[in-house]
């Protein structure tokens, strides 16, 4: 039974959707039918003109039907459902529209197309300063205030930014400061002066705007004077005191802290705490040795020729420190 259009047949347009209606299979039947027949009828004609006329006209009735049947069968058999069909001719729609809005721009000046994405880029604009400011770019994020001031007009935007940034800045420069400073003050508790000499210095080329920096090298230097100064004190009380080994430290630690010139006054009393250091030592020393206390008697033998290498002293108690040190380790073994 032949498929005929709108009867909803099997194999109609309104059967299953992608198959090939069969009216058209009836049709190419009919088509390759009547060829073939031309051909046949043609062999029985009488005249040689006339069944070459014939049977050239059922050849390409037959050529037809075979080359357009595959195309016929292809197109049907592909064919998209009718929903389909809708959703797929929008979408070449939206394509249409787009390929034309980009010719339209494309043709466009680039002012022209300025305009028309500025809302755009003025919303890229604001976040790539914002990701300055976040990164702490303020250079970066100033020029592009200025591109948003001077090339989109938004100069009010522009200035909220410029307030934000400096802001921004200016925090950002105290925080580090403090920082700074407090890793400066850190070096002049634990009386590094030649290292805070320059962390002050650093400091101040960092940071030259800042208030606060000025006068670091003057703080350092006024912390060392104090702190010398202390030393001397307390070095003449003890020795004034005849706290002997307190004085022999702060002697030590105060050397450092003068010249030739400032340690002229201090030579004399430095000479006495010296000299009573070496007789309590010496002292010591012979207590020891009597004793028998080998271990204390090495270890202040070694601390006087250590502290007084060129006194008679020192060259006496070498001489026995070879046999006090063998008597030392053998009461070590024998414990």
């Amino acid at each position: 039974m032949l498929g005929v259009p709108g009867t909803g047949g099997v194999g109609g347009i309104g059967g299953r959707s992608g198959a090939t209606p069969s009216w058209i299979w009836g049709c190419y039947s009919i088509a390759a039918v009547g060829s073939i027949a031309l051909i046949v009828a043609g062999a029985g004609l009488g005249g040689f003109a006339k069944q070459v006329e014939v049977r050239v006209a059922g050849y390409v009735g037959l050529f037809l039907v075979l080359t357009t049947l595959p195309l016929a069968w292809a197109l049907f058999a592909v064919r998209p459902r009718r929903a389909e069909d809708s959703s797929l001719r929008e979408e070449i729609a939206r394509l249409q529209r787009t390929i034309a809005q980009m010719s339209e721009q494309a043709s466009l000046s680039d002012d022209a197309r300025r305009v028309l994405n500025r809302s755009r880029e003025r919303e890229l604009l604001r976040g790539a300063i914002n990701e300055d400011i976040a990164s702490e770019d303020w250079d970066a994020a100033m020029v592009l205030v200025k591109e948003l001031a001077e090339r989109f007009g938004y100069r009010s935007d522009a200035e909220e930014f410029r307030q934000r940034i400096e802001q921004a800045r200016y925090e950002t420069v105290q925080r580090r400061v403090n920082e700074a400073i407090t890793g400066l003050d850190a070096m002049i508790s634990h009386r590094r002066w030649d290292q805070a000499a320059v962390e002050a210095a650093k400091i101040g080329r960092l940071y030259p705007d800042s208030p606060k920096v000025e006068g670091l090298r003057h703080r350092v230097e006024h912390a060392r004077a104090l702190y010398k100064s202390d030393l001397e004190r307390r070095f003449l009380v003890a020795a004034g005191e005849s706290q002997i080994a307190e004085a022999m430290d702060l002697l030590k630690e105060l050397d450092a802290y003068l010249t030739e010139t400032e340690a002229e006054p201090y030579r004399e009393v430095a000479r006495g705490v010296i000299g009573k250091a070496r007789e309590n030592l010496g002292a010591q020393f012979k207590l020891a040795v009597q004793d028998r206390a080998w271990s204390r008697a090495a270890t202040i033998g070694n601390t006087i020729v250590e502290q007084f290498p060129n006194t008679r002293m020192a060259a006496e108690v070498r001489d026995l420190l070879d046999g006090i040190r063998a008597r030392a380790r053998q009461v070590e073994v024998a414990s």
